[in-house]
């Protein structure tokens, strides 16, 4: 029996949050075995045959062609970003039968000293860069304190996705933790359609899954978006309530950095100070 491929787990998890109603359909007589659109409505909506559109459901077909995939972002009401992404999904599952070219060499976790300069010079703004699967792998003093309790890890095991879903400080953190934990995953997911065979990718996930009911339905929800430029609330135990501006840059291939700022002369600029003074402390 083919396994179905995770091109057919995106089809079959965006097709189960769809209702009807949403895409103009009427509700029918009878109870859905399932939740969501069956398949041969979404078939109809994107243009194709219902037996197409099972085998791609169930990994029989690997190789969608752009019109195909078009009518099929369109059918699934995906945003601009996320019909990007099918692309990378469709073109991730096309390359699995074809002969696999000789593995690049990991980013591994090696920061060049250019980019810990960068951290020490944005201070007391907190800083921190991370590799594609969200690992810390490097950070100023007050990017480490920003996030309550993380010290307390070795610093291999710090990783933002594994803080927000099994360190018990994150939960008081974020004031809407529920959002940040979307958001986090949501970005892990884009990050995996980019890249799917980061190092450690596959480690991290089963890890958290299996420490994490809540990333696990998370994840098999399969929503993808990149995390960019926004404000981000905290709820301290050093400083107290403090919301920041947050910016992402990537720096090298697989390397990002963020920052954390506020306006100077704001009362969150001067919490920014007071996190400073207490990591000093």
């Amino acid at each position: 029996m083919t396994a179905p491929t995770e091109l057919g787990e995106f089809l079959r998890a965006r097709r189960g949050r769809l209702r009807p109603a949403d895409v103009g359909l009427p509700a029918g007589t009878g109870r859905r075995r399932t939740p969501g659109l069956r398949r041969e409505e979404l078939a109809a909506l994107a243009g194709l045959s219902i037996d197409y559109y099972i085998r791609l459901e169930q990994g029989k077909e690997t190789n969608p062609g752009t019109a195909i995939l078009d009518g099929l972002a369109r059918a699934l009401q995906l945003t601009a970003e996320e019909h990007v992404l099918l692309y990378g999904l469709a073109n991730h599952t096309a390359r699995r039968n074809r002969p696999a070219p000789a593995p690049a060499p990991g980013p591994g976790r090696t920061v060049r000293p250019g980019l810990r300069l960068l951290l020490d010079t944005v201070r007391p703004c907190p800083g921190y860069v991370q590799n594609r699967v969200n690992d810390i792998l490097a950070a100023n003093p007050e990017g480490l304190a920003l996030f309550a309790g993380l010290e307390d890890w070795p610093a291999r095991q710090r990783n933002t996705v594994r803080y927000i879903f099994c360190h018990p400080a994150a939960r008081t953190l974020y004031p809407d933790w529920a959002a940040t934990a979307a958001a986090t995953v949501a970005n892990l997911r884009a990050r995996s359609v980019e890249a799917p065979d980061s190092p450690g990718l596959a480690a991290l996930v089963a890890e958290v899954s299996a420490a994490s009911p809540e990333f696990a339905r998370l994840w098999d929800r399969y929503d993808l978006r990149y995390r960019r430029s926004q404000t981000k609330s905290f709820h301290h135990p050093w400083v107290g309530d403090i919301t920041l501006g947050f910016e992402v840059l990537q720096v090298d291939e697989g390397l990002r950095l963020s920052v954390l700022q506020a306006s100077p002369g704001t009362a969150d600029h001067d919490a920014l100070k007071l996190l400073a003074l207490a990591r000093a402390g």
